[in-house]
């Protein structure tokens, strides 16, 4: 049996029990704790946990996955170590079922279809670069996409990944000439107000690693976003 999980706009926690918590990142937070210093949800999520059930001392929570900064939507924290270890498992053999959302500039020929290139990251600008053909020390990258609404100036796309890559959707869809609303740095013309890019991780499947049960957690679009508003009317 397949247990749909979501909740309503005004609260950022999807699920939670005593094994894992599952949160809407918002644009801009960082999952994990960097070189900015900036507060991880990482913690924001440990403080949550300690306050609601009282919990003295420090508040176990390991990281399964990373969002970019500027993006938003699900990301899945382990609340014990056995936790971790075995959605650790499920993540890195992709037995999992990630779908995201993505507003795109134009609108995209044809509606759907299957992408494949090769992707060669560049760490000193933090980016990567997409080829039609194999090149030295690119890893290949697909995707599939399709136009789900189309609205006066963007498209929303839905995505679903086949493949892991570092900026793998971002890349992708600006070789194809759909860059993701306000990324500047795949070729966007302008970036949006509040410094994100519109590119939201709206739904993922996975088995419970404890109840042995498969789970599908829905997170809503961000709020007080016109655009992205206009997606769910």
């Amino acid at each position: 049996m397949n247990k749909i999980i979501s909740t309503p706009t005004n609260l950022r926690v999807l699920y939670e029990d005593n094994h894992l918590i599952v949160v809407n990142k918002r644009a801009g937070d960082i999952v994990q704790g960097d070189k900015t210093g900036d507060a991880p949800l990482s913690e924001v999520v440990k403080q949550y946990i300690a306050k609601k059930y009282n919990k003295p001392g420090a508040v176990y929570l390991g990281v399964v996955h990373r969002l970019d900064r500027p993006t938003s939507g699900i990301v899945v924290f382990a609340r014990t170590s056995k936790a971790l270890t075995r959605l650790n498992k499920l993540f890195s053999e992709r037995k999992t079922q990630k779908t995201y959302w993505a507003l795109v500039k134009q609108h995209p020929t044809p509606e759907a279809a299957t992408l494949t290139h090769y992707l060669k990251r560049n760490t000193k600008q933090n980016k990567s670069y997409a080829f039609a053909k194999a090149v030295p020390d690119a890893k290949e990258a697909s995707l599939t996409y399709r136009v789900i609404k189309k609205l006066k100036t963007f498209s929303l796309l839905e995505i679903d990944l086949h493949t892991g890559r570092h900026h793998q959707i971002r890349c992708q869809l600006t070789a194809i000439g759909c860059p993701i609303r306000g990324d500047l740095k795949y070729g966007f013309d302008r970036s949006n107000k509040d410094g994100s890019i519109s590119l939201h991780a709206r739904k993922l499947t996975f088995v419970h690693p404890v109840q042995k049960e498969e789970m599908t957690f829905v997170a809503p679009v961000p709020e007080g976003d016109q655009v992205w508003e206009a997606c769910v009317d």
